[in-house]
């Protein structure tokens, strides 16, 4: 798998160097790379509790991006995921520890337990105080001796951190980790494993299916479930963590794998805070990547019982970057349109046959959605079904509203629908379409004048024309034709489509900015559309084309 990367031996190295060079100075490292590797605060106060935390490198932003103000004072990386020599770990809190002491912050990893212990032996041996907690949320595999420590370990790097900014002894701060290391929970699910630089992706998660319970390190969950969505993703963990937890209030903390992209993290997050836990959810921590595994594409779920000096503590300030903030949860606000923008609702009228017209035309583009985003991922970003079909499955949303025994009110619903439904370019000028093609219906023109009306409306504000490679290609001609009858209309549209996979410099519309190979041989996904709703509605369209 190809990665921006230079070679694996010095990717880590590089990649501290990288954030160092944009820390505005509050962060440096100590030397003696490649073997040590510490990132510590420039401005630390060695009359405070040090933190110090760290590990395998692979889960950026953890852990040097934590370091700072209000959170850990130095962070020991070591290789990707493998933990940090016991000199590295030595070196970090020998730079950072004054008379206040140290508390090491270690996740339940063998490697990391012995390292650091090790070095903290050393450490007193040398005359500091160290104390050292062991983190272990982890609750997928209930059976394990030694549960793991996953992204549960920021709440506390932040409680503790809270408290030693404020000047808090080391027992103090020591025992407010203990108690939140008590109180934290987490489980991950998966779409697919990381990808580790240098080594072959491992192919375990089959198609269909989730990982749940995985290790950060890529470990394999504790079953590999179905996949469905995002909804039913998300209560298959929070059923895993609801025994786990007491009553009373929650924060939780939605962690990034690595690999999913923000979209479906703010999904992730609106699922969460409906389930069933919701009630218990006072406080959200992202959604954002905190403690990742690289690129996989998954998500985790944290939760800790909170008190008052818990909620203070995680709500304080900081200075590190990757820290996304604590923030209540609440319903979602909604503040009314502005006056002008609130739709004036046509009134309703019913036609039968009208209605059954326009169910079929939704349908017939409904069921079209795979193949044109199919031939759009040729040539473009591959939503134009997805596009058309949000916009009919509204539609046949709005029917009871719509005044279907209207023609000319019929058309202007239509277009005012697909304004306030249907996104992107194709969205606009297709309202623009209905509502120019109304107001020809009022006029007196018939129904293919006032959809040729239409067209032309679209052409004057779009720029496109015929041979420019849209759906105008097919549009034209079945309107043209539209007067010899359906069957005429859907052999134009035909023709019109399957000539723009010949036409391989487009002069409008997105295709415009892609080069002559993206083209070749593909219809146009627009024109594509309206081909198929014309065949389809004289019944010809009941195979799937090759194109397409």
């Amino acid at each position: 798998m190809k990665q921006f990367i230079n070679s694996r031996e010095t990717l880590v190295t590089e990649a501290i160097d990288g954030t160092l060079r944009t820390a505005g100075g509050r962060l440096a490292r100590l030397d003696g790379y490649p073997h040590i590797k510490v990132v510590v605060r420039t401005d630390w106060d060695r009359s405070k509790v040090a933190l110090v935390s760290g590990g395998g490198s692979g889960h950026e932003p953890s852990h040097a991006g934590f370091v700072g103000q209000g959170m850990l004072t130095a962070a020991v990386c070591g290789e990707v995921f493998a933990s940090p020599s016991v000199d590295a770990v030595l070196a970090g809190i020998l730079a950072v520890t004054g008379k206040a002491g140290c508390l090491l912050i270690v996740k339940n990893y063998t490697g990391d337990r012995l390292n650091f212990g090790l070095a903290a032996e050393r450490a007193r041996a040398q005359g500091l105080k160290v104390a050292m907690v062991i983190v272990d949320d982890d609750i997928a595999l209930p059976d394990l001796p030694q549960a793991r420590g996953v992204a549960g370990t920021l709440f506390v790097h932040k409680i503790a951190g809270a408290m030693a900014e404020q000047g808090a002894d080391l027992d103090s701060v020591a025992q407010a980790a203990e108690r939140v290391i008590s109180g934290a929970v987490s489980i991950g699910m998966s779409l697919d494993t990381c990808t580790i630089p240098g080594s072959p992706k491992e192919d375990r998660i089959a198609d269909g299916m989730a990982e749940l319970g995985l290790g950060i390190h890529g470990e394999p969950g504790i079953e590999q479930v179905r996949f469905t969505n995002a909804k039913e993703a998300m209560d298959m963990a929070v059923e895993r963590l609801a025994p786990t937890i007491g009553p009373g209030p929650h924060v939780a903390l939605l962690n990034n794998l690595g690999g999913a992209t923000p979209l479906e993290m703010a999904v992730l997050a609106d699922e969460l805070t409906l389930s069933r836990l919701g009630p218990q959810i006072r406080w959200l921590v992202g959604p954002a990547p905190m403690m990742t595994s690289l690129d996989m594409q998954g998500f985790s779920v944290s939760l800790l019982p909170v008190t008052k000096a818990d909620e203070a503590a995680l709500m304080a300030p900081v200075a590190p970057w990757a820290w996304p903030g604590c923030l209540p949860v609440g319903d979602v606000p909604v503040v009314a349109l502005p006056d002008g923008l609130t739709p004036i609702q046509p009134i309703p009228s019913k036609n039968d046959a009208t209605r059954a017209f326009v169910e079929r035309c939704c349908a017939i583009l409904i069921g079209a959605e795979p193949d044109l985003n199919a031939l759009d991922a040729k040539s473009g970003d591959g939503d134009t079904g997805s596009t058309l079909a949000t916009a009919a499955r509204a539609l046949i949303g709005a029917l009871d509203r719509l005044p279907l025994a209207d023609e000319t009110q019929l058309y202007r619903a239509i277009g005012l629908e697909l304004s306030q439904t249907m996104g992107g370019s194709s969205g606009v000028l297709l309202a623009i379409f209905f509502a120019a093609a109304g107001d020809a219906s009022a006029s007196g023109m018939d129904a293919i004048d006032a959809l040729k009306a239409g067209l032309d409306r679209i052409r004057q504000v779009g720029g496109a024309e015929p041979g420019d490679r849209t759906m105008i290609d097919a549009l034209h001609p079945a309107l043209d034709a539209l007067g010899q009858g359906l069957p005429a209309a859907a052999r134009a549209a035909r023709d019109g489509a399957d000539a723009t996979a010949r036409i391989t410099r487009a002069r409008a519309g997105r295709a415009a900015y892609l080069a002559e190979a993206s083209l070749a041989g593909h219809n146009d996904p627009g024109a594509e559309a309206v081909a198929r709703l014309f065949e389809h509605l004289t019944g010809a369209g009941t195979t799937q084309r090759q194109d397409a």
